[in-house]
């Protein structure tokens, strides 16, 4: 065993959520931080294989105002953060058939005051900016001008690299095969390299965030990884799709996006499933396809160009776990970011750190997010 063992703060998990945590503290001042990620390189998993969106509606009324709390970081970076711009704003669109349509803009005032700044555009107004839709199959839409495409690599980099230029140390390959607890107190981990002491452990890993927790014999708060699935495929020839933003139909469960040159599409699948290296299935595909096929006829593909899949961890309300374990002092979670890690780790990285320092956060309503309302 060569090198440090102890460290104010080890981190399980360098995904985006351990990565926007380790920037936060360091941003505060706390820089002997020790991430440890079980693979041999970054963005293996969910961070890795997301849709890269930033889409700030949402039915749930907590991640909606965090998705609004977290936003304009990305429009907005601090100085120095990144090399490259963290958002390309091309919009993205929700369309909807009635009685959804005058339903939702009936609601879109209230929406309004809650930050969200979505633009009715009524059927022919949808259709010229995506003429290829079938207009039997949507009455209007709403658009968010101002949502649009995350460049990962760069946030993520960008939280590691700062988080590291303050003190904190990368380690990868480091698998976790147990978790010290002396004294009724969460004391560090253990790897297959030895053992690692801390103040304090984060759990940060993801869809094995319950693995780490119940190594741990920390609160059993029953996260789910769910699989969701994207495709890829090139749109018919001369077809200009550069321009549009990305279109979601909760009606038709799917939403494609220009990607490169080609579509994305997401049959929005969630299965539930053991953590794992997850694969899409056939079946999944072909009835998204289906479904995308009444939405854009015009479009259906003959070929797919790629297709895979990753884990979406949810907890029960489907809001995140964030905070110290109320039955194992020195064990703090960090866990089911669900389908929004990457587009609210502004938020959840700086409320986590608050937590980690001080025990409070004046920048979001910790109670929602404390793993203590799964208390029974």
């Amino acid at each position: 065993m060569t090198g440090r063992r102890e460290f104010e703060l080890i981190v399980v998990g360098a995904g985006i959520a351990g990565a926007s945590l380790a920037y936060f503290l360091a941003e505060q001042g706390c820089g002997d931080v020790l991430l440890l990620e079980r693979e041999t390189q970054l963005a293996v998993h969910s961070t890795g294989r997301s849709a890269a969106t930033l889409s700030s509606a949402d039915a749930n009324p907590t991640l909606l105002r965090i998705k609004q709390a977290a936003k304009p970081f990305f429009l907005s970076p601090p100085d120095g953060f990144s090399e490259n711009p963290l958002l390309r704003r091309t919009g993205v669109l929700g369309v909807y058939p009635e009685p959804l349509w005058s339903t939702l803009r009936a609601a879109l005032p209230a929406l309004r005051e809650t930050g969200l700044d979505g633009e009715l555009l009524d059927q022919d107004e949808v259709l010229r900016r995506v003429p290829v839709l079938d207009p039997a199959e949507l009455a209007g839409g709403i658009l968010i001008a101002d949502d649009g495409r995350l460049d990962v690599h760069e946030i993520l980099s960008s939280y590691l690299r700062h988080a590291r230029a303050r003190g904190a140390t990368l380690r990868l390959g480091a698998e976790i095969i147990g978790v010290i607890v002396e004294g009724g107190r969460c004391r560090g981990v253990r790897t297959r390299d030895g053992d690692f002491r801390a103040r304090l452990v984060v759990d940060a890993a993801g869809a094995w965030a319950g693995t780490i927790a119940r190594l741990a014999g920390a609160m059993d708060i029953p996260l789910v990884p769910h699989r969701r699935t994207i495709v890829t495929f090139a749109p018919p020839p001369g077809l200009p799709i550069a321009d549009w933003p990305m279109i979601a139909s909760d009606t038709h469960h799917l939403y494609f996006q220009p990607e490169a040159g080609d579509l994305m599409l997401s049959p929005m699948d969630e299965d539930a499933m053991a953590p794992c290296d997850p694969s899409p299935d056939e079946a999944v595909v072909a009835d998204g396809l289906a479904r995308f096929a009444k939405l854009a006829p015009a479009l259906a593909p003959r070929a797919l160009k790629r297709r895979w899949s990753g884990l979406r961890t949810f907890a029960p309300d489907r809001v995140h776990v964030v905070g110290e374990d109320p039955m194992l002092p020195g064990f703090f979670w960090l866990a089911g970011q669900g389908g929004c890690g990457i587009e609210t780790s502004p938020l959840i990285g700086r409320v986590a750190a608050d937590l980690v320092l001080r025990g409070r956060s004046d920048a979001f309503d910790t109670h929602l997010l404390s793993p203590a309302r799964f208390a029974v």
